[in-house]
């Protein structure tokens, strides 16, 4: 039985979280851990002790991409589409983080 430490595991939580078209067994087979056990992690996290958990079956909705048409105007436009593209960015650099940590855990790991 494998020992997680409480970063790792509230990283892995992190992510699942900041990708809204991932599934639990997605997540855990990048982190390479047990999708039961990456549920069990997010049930806590979400303060659910017991009780089914929200899987994903179905990539969430995602936002509106550039050929949706829009109203308003092209400022308002532009404005829409940073601030979309700024989430974006913030959550790649987070799962790149959160992978970061992964990989130096899982080296620190399999050093004698």
């Amino acid at each position: 039985m494998k020992n997680y430490s409480a970063d790792f595991k509230a990283d892995a939580v992190a992510l699942y979280h900041s990708r809204p078209d991932a599934t639990i067994r997605s997540v855990a087979e990048d982190l390479g851990v047990n999708p039961e056990t990456l549920r069990n992690w997010i049930r806590l996290a979400d303060g659910r002790r017991s009780g089914p958990a929200v899987v994903r079956t179905e990539p969430a909705p995602t936002a509106p991409s550039a050929s949706t048409p829009r109203s308003g105007s092209g400022s308002e436009q532009v404005e829409a589409e940073n601030a979309a593209l700024r989430r974006r960015v913030r959550e790649l650099e987070e799962e790149r983080d959160i992978l970061r940590k992964a990989a130096r855990y899982f080296a620190g790991e399999t050093r004698w």
